[in-house]
């Protein structure tokens, strides 16, 4: 069905439909190509198993080697089948933005932005940069990003919350040590095919010259756009495009999953499923802590899991936190 959509020369008119069909597809190839790695890994299995029933020399080592290469396919499948939220299966929005602290916390926002991008290199997940605000010295004001693949949502939801950092600061010229907090905002992408009124009455669009890289036509024009939604007091920005019609336009459908995911709280009454219970960007809310100084640990508040070298976490190594919140969030649903 999805091949037959592909070869129909009317769906490339659509560029969504054209994008949605090519991502549904790319989603169906993964999924076969797992099957047949796994049938691969059975059929190998089962022969070194009778190899090793039958005392074959070195047919115990085999099979354990052959158990230990499926193994880690076998845990991202297992780790899928805890995705069974509604959108876990979407693109993900992250939103991060720094605590109270000026510098100090806006150089935290960045080093989350750039944990999120190297954990979605890993994963080979595409990352678009719908928005990103430079602070005055260092870091950034603020930055949305949006993770496209198979079950970003269902991943990066474990990342929701406040993130607290203790290090040296770079800032310091005495070196003292600081504590600094920032927020990773996760919501899932709105399906194009999900209807969702926003009367324009409701809006309020400020245009203003973009800050930061990117050269003399985005500084010098009025392409960045702010978007005030009156009602719920929701505010979102964009001016990464040269064009200003572009950044409103990717600022609509970031306004359009923010206010679906709330329209979804109000009528389900289940806000932990989606982003969790907001909560001020401070001490004693946070989801997970940093320690840089005086030893070296990333700390998961609700799960526990604990690991000891903070600069592979910062680099992107995020699986085993994820995981164990699957985990736990499956126990607290049970």
């Amino acid at each position: 069905m999805v091949d037959d959509k592909a070869q129909d020369p009317d769906i490339w008119s659509d560029q969504e439909q054209a994008r949605a069909v090519m991502r549904e597809r790319a989603e169906l190839q993964q999924a076969v190509e797992r099957a047949a790695r796994l049938r691969e890994a059975q059929d190998e299995i089962e022969v070194l198993l009778e190899f090793a029933r039958e005392g074959e020399e070195g047919g115990e080592d085999e099979l354990r080697r052959a158990l230990d290469r499926i193994a880690p396919e076998l845990d991202r499948i297992e780790l899928v089948t805890k995705m069974t939220g509604e959108h876990d299966g979407s693109n993900a929005y992250i939103e991060i933005k720094p605590g109270a602290g000026g510098t100090e916390s806006q150089d935290w926002a960045q080093m989350l932005e750039r944990m999120y991008l190297r954990w979605a290199e890993r994963r080979g997940f595409d990352v678009e940069i719908i928005d990103e605000q430079p602070g005055e010295e260092a870091g950034v004001k603020g930055a949305t990003l949006l993770v496209k693949g198979p079950y970003a949502y269902g991943h990066l939801k474990a990342e929701n919350g406040v993130h607290r950092l203790v290090r040296i600061s770079p800032f310091d010229s005495q070196a003292r040590r600081h504590t600094s907090f920032a927020s990773a905002h996760v919501y899932p992408e709105v399906d194009e095919e999900i209807e969702l009124e926003i009367p324009e009455k409701d809006l309020r669009v400020d245009r203003y010259c973009s800050s930061g890289p990117g050269g003399q036509g985005v500084n010098t024009t009025y392409s960045a756009v702010r978007v005030v939604h009156e009602p719920t007091g929701i505010i979102v920005t964009c001016q990464n495009e040269r064009s200003q019609i572009k950044n409103l336009a990717s600022a609509m459908k970031v306004l359009k999953a923010r206010l679906y995911q709330l329209e979804l709280e109000k009528r389900e009454e289940e806000l932990a499923k989606l982003k969790g219970p907001k909560k001020d960007i401070s001490w004693g809310n946070q989801i997970r802590s940093y320690v840089l100084q005086p030893y070296r640990m990333v700390k998961d508040a609700r799960t526990g899991h604990e690991v000891g070298n903070a600069d592979a976490v910062l680099d992107g190594d995020l699986d085993g936190f994820i995981e164990a919140f699957l985990h736990w969030n499956t126990q607290q649903q049970a």
